[in-house]
């Protein structure tokens, strides 16, 4: 049971993880799982082949979400826009209050943070929302042939939004469309341009092992302000969310309350579930 929904979870971390604006990490948040995914993306073989059982269903639900995305979400987002973006607002919400229980000073306990912590909350905070203000517009290029320039730039590309997949708030879709280069990722899964893939594959693991290892020192330094960073980060990824409101009609504000419920319901079930 447990490892159909390690997959599961991981079919919806695969479907954010193409989607900008959405942080995957902020999902593995949601879903409880965050601090044991970054203690599992390590350098070390053996410890990686223990931890199978953990990794191995969720590569398999994340390749599998990602390759259903790539051609299912431009269709659910073209036409359904606002009650999706409101589902994933609801997952985000739901994950609020387990994420609360690691910045108060004792677990299953609530308590006001302290002052560092709450400068820590609103720093981060105001970064997701200064992130939304300046949010850019992709150019029109698409590559689709490759080339020994494209292949370095393509590794320094994955490096860097795999690196910001790790932080909860940040988007790594959303880094690759600052850099311009979204469309041609996309595209590149879309069309199984393996070739375009696999610097981008090279890049990205290098990104992962970088990244985990500083949330992981962050973490054994200073856990609560950390913690308070990642809150103020998954708040502010609410606001990148926000599609302006809930919709036109009757019927259209329901099914966009009911996306909001199902959502929230959905994180706080299986964030509660899940071991962290």
């Amino acid at each position: 049971m447990e490892l159909i929904k390690l997959t599961l979870i991981g079919f919806v971390l695969g479907i954010t993880s193409i989607i900008p604006g959405i942080s995957v990490a902020t999902m593995a948040v949601a879903f409880n799982i965050y601090t044991q995914l970054i203690n599992t993306i390590v350098p070390d073989i053996k410890k990686l082949f223990g931890a199978w059982k953990f990794w191995l269903p969720l590569v398999i639900g994340g390749i599998t979400g990602i390759f259903f995305a790539s051609n299912i979400f431009t269709v659910l987002f073209n036409n359904y826009e606002i009650p999706t973006y409101w589902f994933f607002i609801g997952i985000i919400a739901g994950s609020l209050p387990a994420v609360y229980l690691q910045v108060s000073s004792a677990k299953n306990k609530l308590r006001l943070p302290s002052f560092p912590v709450v400068i820590c909350v609103f720093l981060t905070f105001a970064l997701m929302v200064i992130m939304t203000i300046l949010r850019p517009e992709e150019g029109p290029a698409v590559y689709t042939e490759l080339t020994l320039p494209l292949f370095g730039i393509l590794m320094v590309v994955g490096a860097l939004s795999a690196a910001a997949m790790i932080i909860p708030g940040i988007s790594g879709a959303f880094v690759l469309l600052i850099l311009g280069f979204y469309r041609t990722v996309l595209q590149s899964v879309s069309d199984l341009n393996i070739p375009l893939l696999i610097p981008v594959i090279l890049g990205a693991v290098l990104g992962l092992m970088l990244g985990a290892a500083l949330i992981r020192f962050l973490l054994s330094k200073a856990p609560r302000l950390t913690y308070g960073a990642v809150l103020g980060l998954v708040i502010g990824s609410i606001v990148v969310l926000y599609p302006g409101g809930f919709g036109s009609g009757i019927a259209g504000i329901i099914v966009s309350i009911g996306c909001l419920f199902a959502g929230f319901a959905v994180s706080f079930m299986m964030g509660k579930k899940t071991k962290s």
